[in-house]
């Protein structure tokens, strides 16, 4: 019976697959190499191995991306046929969650696994993964903690779970806390880009620019090159410099590095139209081409309709490249995810996704009064929607830059105030403290 480094038993390993499996495994915890290559590597030796099935069905369910679904059943499949153990069949069982659109009950199965397996960092990460694109920044922390009393700095891993611990409670708003967790597991693992990362997102959501373009700036060497989420630090950067006025160094950013290599990666494509959109609602023109190139790659998956935070950073490409044929069927896409009665996208759907995809065509109509008034309620739900604080801030900023266009200034004074308190240096936030204050005293 071969056991992995935490006694876990692997139904049809072998020593060798089982070092090739943890090897793929180690890879996932940093985001670094191809995780997916490796694994059929052992796949291909060890045919019967169930973990290793589960492992690639998880790395093709992790990207929220529909063309994935397909080989992550087959693997579903293998992983069922092959598993004994009630950890397997449970990795089976929530894997199969994920593809059917049932996100909170994988959640669950996740748990359930780390009740009687907490050394199981498949099933860690992949449950904190899928926290994360719930929104659910309580859970983030929480289900790290739940497991943390059987960990110790000797365990192999125990930097990725200091760096999902420190992206948990960065999105708790336990700053300090998240810090020196990220940077705790940067310096056992420097190349851990999920630590590095959650590292950044508290200097963002505390406005400490410098701090951040130096943090991932110096970091670039451990994070940039043959990583998944280089994409995303490289955002961050990006968001550094946005809010230090710096629009020429962001576009520098984003044709170097974020659009560069032209990914298609869902992931890649949500970062770069967040980027663009931010640098759109400043009234800063980043050229039809970028919009265009952008919103080409988005084209074919126009029609998914599987995870509506992808459909709307879809729909921002289209709004920004004039594409009313691609906004119309991205659309009509949300309207049949929220009409839709199977998965847990159709109430992101419902209650997010389409009035948010409503409130930004609002706003490339010029109708802002519209935008206010189907954004104001949001802002409050939408951490249902998934994503980051980071990331869902680009509904606020649409908020505060049409109460603005609409003359609203009662509304632009109270939102500054509220990004004053957290950001008392953004340039952006104190233009539109001065905009209210300057409009209400002429008034």
């Amino acid at each position: 019976m071969i056991k992995d480094s935490h006694g876990q038993v692997c139904s049809g390993a072998t020593a060798d697959a089982l070092a090739g499996y943890e090897d793929a495994l180690a890879q996932f915890h940093c985001y670094r190499g191809n995780p997916v290559e490796a694994i059929e590597t052992v796949i291909a030796g060890q045919p019967d191995f169930a973990m290793a099935h589960a492992l690639r069905a998880h790395l093709y369910l992790s990207g929220t991306e529909a063309a994935g679904l397909a080989t992550a059943r087959e693997s579903i499949a293998l992983a069922r046929r092959h598993g004994r153990t009630e950890r397997e069949k449970l990795h089976v069982a929530a894997a199969e969650a994920l593809a059917d659109g049932r996100f909170d009950d994988a959640g669950e199965r996740f748990d359930d696994i780390l009740l009687d397996h907490p050394h199981d960092l498949l099933a860690l990460q992949m449950g904190h993964l899928f926290d994360f694109y719930r929104g659910l920044s309580r859970n983030l922390r929480d289900r790290v903690l739940r497991v943390l009393p059987a960990w110790d700095a000797q365990r192999p891993g125990w930097h990725a779970v200091q760096g999902m611990l420190a992206f948990g409670l960065e999105e708790s708003g336990d700053y300090a806390r998240a810090e020196a967790a990220g940077r705790a597991a940067c310096a056992l693992e420097p190349r851990d880009a999920w630590a590095h990362h959650a590292v950044a997102h508290v200097m963002e959501m505390q406005g400490r620019t410098e701090d951040g373009v130096r943090w991932s700036r110096d970091r670039i060497p451990h994070w940039a090159e043959d990583n998944m989420m280089a994409v995303h630090n490289w955002w961050h950067l990006a968001l550094f410099h946005l809010d230090r006025d710096e629009h020429d160094e962001v576009l520098a950013l984003y044709d170097r590095h974020i659009r560069g290599g032209r990914s298609t990666v869902v992931l890649d494509m949500i970062d770069a139209s967040a980027v663009l959109w931010r640098l759109y609602l400043r009234g800063l023109d980043a050229g039809m081409k970028r919009w265009s190139e952008l919103a080409e790659a988005w084209s074919g998956l126009v029609q998914d309709g599987i995870y509506s935070f992808n459909d709307i950073h879809a729909l921002i490409s289209f709004i920004g490249a004039g594409r009313r044929d691609l906004m119309e069927q991205q659309m009509t896409t949300l309207r049949r995810a929220a009409a839709d009665k199977r998965g847990d996208n159709a109430a992101m759907a419902a209650q997010i996704g389409l009035p948010l995809a409503q409130a930004l065509v609002s706003f490339q109509g010029g109708h802002y009064a519209d935008t206010v008034q189907r954004l104001r309620p949001l802002r409050y739900i939408a951490g249902r929607f998934g994503g980051s604080h980071a990331q869902r801030d680009l509904l606020d900023l649409t908020l505060i830059e049409a109460a603005k266009r609409d003359g609203d200034l009662g509304l632009v004074q109270a939102l500054s105030a509220e990004r004053l308190f957290l950001k008392p240096a953004s340039p952006i936030a104190q233009r539109y403290r001065m905009v209210a204050l300057s409009g209400r005293a002429a008034a």
